[in-house]
């Protein structure tokens, strides 16, 4: 196994990776926004108010894309386990 093929290895997992979590991501950093210009309309300095919001907004984008995750993460998985004997060679 060549150097090359490693490094795209790694390449491709971190790039699946950053795909897979980027909704949840964007989803939560979004509603920590929203929830943080609330707390400074209304001066309502609680760290703790923003907690259930981001986990509700975590929870629904896990339900409504998860479908989508899924199939990104399983055709990455059969195409490292079809691609196996090309790669021993």
């Amino acid at each position: 196994m060549s150097p090359d093929l490693v490094i795209s290895f790694g390449q491709r997992a971190l790039e699946i990776a950053l795909l897979l979590s980027a909704p949840v991501l964007i989803a939560t950093f979004l509603v920590g926004l929203v929830i943080s210009i609330l707390q400074s309309a209304t001066q309502i300095q609680e760290m703790t108010l923003s907690y259930i919001p981001k986990i509700v907004a975590a929870y629904v984008t896990i339900l409504v894309l998860g479908a989508w995750m899924l199939n990104k993460l399983l055709d990455y998985t059969k195409e490292l386990i079809i691609n196996i004997p090309s790669w021993l060679r």
